[in-house]
Order: C-alpha cells, then sequence, then structure tokens
C-alpha cells in the first residue's frame, strides 16, 4: 500500500515516494504554504521539503502567481508578441515548434529542453526583461541544437534520470527510459538512475 503525506514522515520516506501534484499540493495547503494551489510540482516539493526538515514553512516561489487580464492566445499568438500572459497548453507548444522548425528544419527535439525552456521563460519575467515569442522560438532551437550536456536541476527527477539513463544505457531509446521511470515510480527508493541500477542489479 502507497504510503501517504504526512507531518511526521522523515526526509527518507518523502524522497523514497513518487508523489502526484494533486497529492503535494493538497498536503502543502494542510500545512499552510502560501499559494500552494498555484505552485509547479518542484517548488511544492521545495517547500514540504523544508518543512519536513525545520518545521516551518517557506514561500518557493518569487515569480508571479497571479495573471489578469487577455491572455496571450487570445490575442493571437506572433513572434513579435511580448509574452504576458502565458498558457502552458498544445497550442502554445505547437506554435514554438513550428516557428522553430521554419527556422530550423533540421531541429531535433532534446530531452528535457522544454522543461529547461518554461524555467528560462519564467527566469525572464521575474527578473523584469522584456521577452517576445520570438525570444521563446530562439532559446528553443539554441536548447534543443546545444551539444552541451545539460545542467542539472535540483528536482527534476524525472528529467535527470531519462538524461543519465541514455548517457549510461547501451542502445538506449526515450521509450526504453520512460519504461525504466515507470518502474522506479513505484520502488521504495530514490528516484534517481543510481538506485534504479541497484534494485535492477539485486534481481
Amino acid at each position: 500500500m502507497k504510503n501517504k503525506l504526512t507531518p511526521s514522515m522523515t526526509i527518507t520516506e518523502f524522497e523514497n515516494g513518487y508523489w502526484y501534484a494533486i497529492e503535494l499540493k493538497e498536503f502543502a495547503m494542510r500545512i499552510g504554504v502560501p499559494s500552494a494551489s498555484k505552485l509547479r510540482k518542484d517548488e511544492l516539493e521545495r517547500s514540504i521539503r523544508t518543512f519536513l526538515e525545520t518545521g516551518s514553512v517557506v514561500d518557493a516561489t518569487k515569480r508571479r502567481l497571479s495573471r489578469t487580464g487577455v491572455k496571450d492566445l487570445e490575442i493571437g499568438l506572433s513572434l513579435d508578441l511580448p509574452v504576458v500572459n502565458y498558457t502552458s497548453n498544445r497550442q502554445t507548444k505547437s506554435f514554438i515548434e513550428g516557428e522553430a522548425r521554419k527556422l530550423s528544419p533540421e531541429l531535433k527535439k532534446r530531452s528535457g529542453a522544454r522543461y529547461r525552456l518554461n524555467r528560462w521563460r519564467e527566469e525572464q519575467l521575474t527578473s523584469g526583461r522584456r521577452i517576445t515569442y520570438r525570444d521563446l522560438v530562439n532559446e528553443y532551437i539554441r536548447l534543443n541544437a546545444s551539444t552541451e550536456p545539460f545542467g542539472r536541476f535540483e528536482h527534476g527527477r524525472y528529467v535527470n534520470f531519462v538524461a543519465d539513463f541514455l548517457k549510461n544505457e547501451n542502445d538506449a531509446t526515450h521509450e526504453a527510459a520512460v519504461a525504466a521511470w515507470k518502474v522506479l515510480k513505484k520502488m521504495d527508493a530514490p528516484k534517481n538512475y543510481a538506485a534504479w541500477v541497484g534494485r535492477r542489479s539485486k534481481r
């Protein structure tokens, strides 16, 4: 039976479990995390981890959580449109992908690029920099085309696992990495590649 999130659980119990966003949000709201319903999964995890370690509740983000006004999609996406009220959905992703392929027809998707694009966008807006959808497209192209290893995300467990799997497994495919991740999610173990290899070797 899957464990439940409780204020008395240990960090190890938290790290070894796999928690869906809805579970994290509900628990974060119970312990009083500010704006818990609007936080990303990694932000929820950071807040809960701090609470379990210190007993204190922290505000996990500096980005603007409440948006008012017309959404960018309703205005009509274009390269010169400023990014103000961004909507993360299939339509927006298709626009960025389509414009990127116009500029770089041979572009190949790189695992983790879209996740990093979203974090880049948030960082620019939080810092007060004005960016357009052209900037998003150019950054998406840069991320996918770069041959430099991606830096690791502290909370990007899935992204980090897939990157490690593809790097270390012979003839690895993205499909195989996803399948291995699904197995790891159910294990009572840290959600990283090393833990997956260790459990596999014991079978």
